[in-house]
């Protein structure tokens, strides 16, 4: 576990989850003591030991790829806590979530806005979350480029997402996505005006770095 950001609110970070080494997150606002923990991972018993000291409000699913709800009927079973995801990734569930996660939507951890936004591309319903200083991007966006897209329109879309609604958060916001290392909106910009300023293939899909693709 580590305290990524303490600010108003805190955020904790439990790496290396399962298979994939995902990253699962824990809202927290120490006043409160309100809490939303996100994504739900092989591994989620630990994501849940983080969060115990709160009370947790709910399980928000960036999106359902196996490797981020594997811990999904875990979760159901262990804790009494309701679960959102966006409606067009809700059908990869064994169970039906408890809520729907819609673009523009606010919640709150005690006085804290989580802002949810819909930023499809990687798959139809995923979701990136924005509070305070930080975006919770799942897999949308990493260091170095987007998240793997399976077909042309599907990265254009991300693109889109990325450049449209993400990029144009303060340049300081720390981005923290679903595995491995944390960057920022500064260096996500400087990596994707490298990427723009060349040319690429009419097709370009798959796993894309901006650096180097």
């Amino acid at each position: 576990m580590a305290l990524v950001y303490d600010g108003a609110f805190q955020v904790l970070k439990v790496a290396d989850m399962g298979s994939y080494s995902n990253n699962g997150y824990v809202l927290a606002d120490p006043e409160s003591r309100e809490c939303y923990i996100v994504d739900a991972p092989d591994g989620i018993e630990r994501l849940l030991a983080e969060a115990e000291p709160f009370h947790i409000k709910g399980c928000l699913l960036t999106h359902t790829h196996p490797d981020h709800i594997a811990g999904y009927a875990r979760l159901i079973e262990a804790a009494d806590v309701p679960v959102a995801v966006h409606a067009d990734d809700e059908a990869r569930l064994s169970a039906p979530p408890s809520l729907r996660l819609n673009d523009g939507d606010t919640l709150y951890i005690g006085n804290t806005k989580v802002q949810v936004l819909h930023t499809p591309g990687h798959t139809p319903g995923g979701v990136c979350l924005v509070v305070d200083g930080c975006l919770i991007s799942g897999d949308t966006l990493f260091p170095g480029g987007p998240g793997f897209t399976r077909s042309r329109e599907d990265f254009q879309q991300v693109v889109r997402n990325i450049t449209e609604r993400l990029l144009t958060l303060p340049e300081d916001t720390l981005v923290l996505p679903g595995h491995g290392a944390d960057t920022t909106i500064a260096e996500a910009k400087r990596e994707y005006t490298a990427f723009a300023a060349r040319s690429h293939p009419d097709d370009l899909h798959g796993h894309v770095h901006w650096l180097t693709s």
